[in-house]
């Protein structure tokens, strides 16, 4: 299965619920690896991710990454 932003926004709304913050951020290295990051969707997603589980600081240091 070829990566790419859709499938990174499905797999980070599907894991909000279900995965701890560590598996989280492990993702999200998969995900700065693969240069999806600066997409707007994926950027959305991650903001999400992170204040869905409670880590602010991390939510609020993507929201400024988010291209606009």
């Amino acid at each position: 299965m070829r990566l790419d932003a859709i499938v990174f926004v499905g797999v980070l709304n599907a894991c909000v619920d279900v995965v701890t913050l560590e598996k989280r951020r492990c993702g999200h290295q998969q995900i700065m690896q693969s240069a999806y990051e600066c997409d707007v969707f994926v950027g959305n997603s991650l903001v999400h991710m992170y204040a869905k589980c409670g880590s602010i600081e991390d939510a609020w240091r993507m929201f400024n990454k988010v291209p606009s």
